[in-house]
């Protein structure tokens, strides 16, 4: 008889710790992937009036060259490379970044803009301007 009340003791606890430890975390819709880290820019777009995205190949992106990129790194700054002309000339700019929930504020000088983190992965990150409603899709 002891030992079945100490079995059953042991399965009402283990059954008590299953539950507790598999809770669901609301963590607000962020996703927990660390944005931190060199995105090549891939496709631009917006949304249609029925709400569905239109994508199509960044038109920044200079034939011939690499693609422009997003480089988000650990210290918080944020590094803008831009391929141009012919002699893909690379051009970067820096200024800093800030993640808050799932909104990414990128400044440059005087020059600040948010967008929603639409989805970021280990190999995409998708943002769209809160002001401009333009999509930006980027990959690793």
């Amino acid at each position: 008889m002891k030992t079945r009340n100490f079995l059953y003791v042991i399965a009402l606890s283990f059954g008590l710790f299953a539950t507790t430890s598999c809770s669901n975390e609301d963590n607000d819709g962020e996703t927990i992937v660390p944005i931190q880290g060199k995105y090549e820019l891939s496709k631009v777009g917006s949304a249609d009036t029925n709400g569905n995205e239109v994508l199509f190949d960044a038109p920044e992106n200079e034939s011939g060259c690499n693609k422009d990129y997003l480089d988000l790194r650990l210290s918080n700054a944020a590094v803008i490379g831009d391929y141009d002309g012919s002699s893909c000339t690379l051009t970067e700019t820096t200024g800093t970044y800030v993640r808050s929930h799932n909104d990414l504020t990128i400044s440059v000088g005087s020059t600040s803009s948010t967008s929603d983190i639409m989805n970021l992965t280990n190999k995409e990150l998708k943002l769209k301007d809160k002001t401009t409603g333009v999509i930006t899709v980027y990959t690793r």
